[in-house]
């Protein structure tokens, strides 16, 4: 299925039912009074997070939503029934704003998470409503409220731990086959992933972590070239960025240097925030590498790339390495989720000193 990151929507809440005008007909009741009922509300419009949605694949195929209005209120004290409502489901990560201004409306960060994104408008007021000492028998009602009406742009963000960037032919899908549940297209030519993979990674009896796999990218992706710059938003929620290298490139002319000053170029011209996360290097294919031209190597493309943070040497395709890097990935996961958690406030009267 055609992975689809990016759709727009019409949405309409129900209007709300006209209240009825009525008066109580029965034998030996001259002046009965006002019976009209209210109008019943519309329906609203509601947006859930489901966790087994990964595309808005089913938003390009249907774009207009539109929930019931509410039914007119009737005599004998009968209310309008409410409108139907409508709900659609979402992936998780999905970024709700208006199409108009740009102005965002919503997001949907957790499973199973609900929320109204178009009221229906109330019903309308019958005449029973107005029934006082002075206006015995009132002839008003009111029309039911509109719903609102929106137009919406909906936008796909995947929630992961980790995101992998890179060139083309850098390893990327190669290593999250094998470090986790994903089943990418491997292939020896460049832009084999056209889509965004996630795999989860398990450490350890509930121990786990997801990682995100996005097309490679190439220079000037900031400005449209090559797939990458279509899914650079996916990375945008990760807490870490591994940029990993092609250590062993076929044509001995292409520089690992240079192509590593590129993809760290674009990131900064992409977005300063994404730039500016914790970012590790990923030097692979080093099973090509003869063993004793391996650290030389290393120690020179450290030296030419200026880099200073940490710096793992795998080979995705036979595994070296790879237990290290996923061990320190959950460890510094862990960390930065034990920073985020806010403190707890626990009241000093409740609290009981220790014994002298």
């Amino acid at each position: 299925m055609k992975f689809v990151d990016e759709a727009y929507i019409d949405i309409a809440a129900g209007d709300g039912g006209n209240g009825c005008v009525s008066f109580r007909h029965e034998k030996y009741k001259e002046f009965g009074g006002p019976n009209g009922g209210d109008g019943g509300r519309g329906g609203h419009v509601f947006a859930v997070a489901d966790a087994n949605l990964n595309t808005l694949v089913d938003f390009r195929f249907s774009r207009r939503h539109e929930a019931k209005r509410g039914q007119h209120g009737m005599g004998s004290d009968m209310f309008g029934a409410m409108g139907d409502d409508v709900t659609l489901k979402m992936p998780v990560g999905t970024i709700i704003t208006d199409a108009e201004t740009g102005e965002v409306l919503y997001e949907l960060l957790q499973p199973g998470e609900v929320l109204m994104i178009a009221k229906g408008g109330d019903g309308g007021f019958g005449n029973m409503r107005f029934k006082s000492a002075i206006n015995r028998a009132p002839r008003q009602k009111t029309p039911g409220w509109p719903g609102e009406k929106k137009e919406l742009k909906l936008e796909l963000k995947v929630l992961a731990d980790v995101g992998l960037l890179g060139m083309p032919n850098a390893g990327k899908s190669t290593l999250i086959a094998a470090i986790s549940n994903a089943r990418p297209k491997i292939a020896d030519y460049p832009f084999t992933t056209l889509h965004p993979n996630l795999g989860v990674v398990r450490v350890g009896p509930e121990q786990s972590f997801v990682v995100a796999d996005v097309p490679g990218l190439i220079e000037g992706a900031s400005d449209g070239a090559g797939l990458g710059h279509l899914f650079l938003r996916h990375l945008q929620r990760t807490r870490l960025l591994l940029h990993m290298i092609d250590f062993a490139p076929f044509d001995e002319a292409v520089d690992p240097v240079a192509q590593a000053k590129a993809i760290v170029g674009e990131l900064k011209k992409y977005d300063k925030a994404l730039y500016d996360k914790p970012r590790w290097l990923v030097l692979n294919k080093l099973d090509m590498v003869p063993a004793e031209e391996r650290e030389a190597r290393v120690k020179d493309f450290i030296k030419r790339f200026k880099y200073k943070g940490p710096v793992f040497e795998i080979s995705a395709l036979t595994r070296e390495g790879c237990e290290t890097l996923i061990k320190t990935i959950f460890q510094h996961i862990k960390a930065q989720q034990i920073q985020e958690q806010e403190p707890v406030y626990i009241d000093p009267r409740f609290v009981e000193e220790p014994p002298p």
